[in-house]
């Protein structure tokens, strides 16, 4: 695939994430199928439609510790190794599997956010995450716990904004009592 940037094409709309978050293009490319669920993928195919999205226009790139065990965290760290500037990068976390790689739950203990957060952090090679979900709300912690400890990553410069991904109304009301919530994303 050609690298060259495209002029002739219009740009891709932009909406603002969250009330004061950067610019994001409307669409977005979420990255789950590059690495997990619906077979193999090819790295250097999954890194050349990272690259032609980009040049392409689109910014908002959607990932998860949970994709491949961290493949696909590791596969995107190709890429923002020299284009990070361009990326509006979000993860999630809260979805554990276990040894046999079997989705084991939910996990939105203070202790696993924190822990969570290093290890997508070292896994993309970045210092920042735009936008970083809880996957999945995990109903034996109180949101307010989750979303305290995400706020903590905010106040130490590893996050920029938050998200939760598959929560209520109400849920999504109580977090965002904690620290704005920039974003909510929903399967469909």
């Amino acid at each position: 695939m050609s690298r060259e940037p495209i002029n002739n094409l219009p740009q891709l709309p932009r909406r603002r994430l969250g009330a004061h978050g950067p610019e994001v293009s409307a669409l977005g490319l979420g990255c789950m199928g590059m690495s997990d669920f619906y077979g193999p993928a090819d790295e250097a195919t999954s890194m050349a439609v990272l690259h032609r999205a980009l040049d392409l226009g689109m910014n908002f790139l959607d990932t998860s510790d949970i994709y491949g065990n961290g493949a696909n965290e590791r596969l995107l760290s190709g890429l923002l190794a020299n284009r990070r500037r361009e990326v509006v990068l979000a993860t999630k976390f809260g979805i554990v599997r276990n040894a046999d790689g079997l989705s084991a739950g939910v996990n939105g203990k203070p202790s696993h956010v924190h822990a969570s957060c290093d290890a997508s952090l070292r896994r993309l090679g970045v210092n920042h995450i735009d936008l970083y979900y809880l996957h999945r709300v995990d109903r034996s912690v109180p949101i307010e716990e989750t979303v305290g400890a995400m706020a903590e990553l905010v106040r130490a410069g590893k996050v920029r904004h938050l998200g939760l991904s598959e929560a209520s109304a109400e849920t999504i009301r109580r977090a965002h009592r904690v620290h704005p919530i920039a974003a909510v994303q929903s399967e469909y």
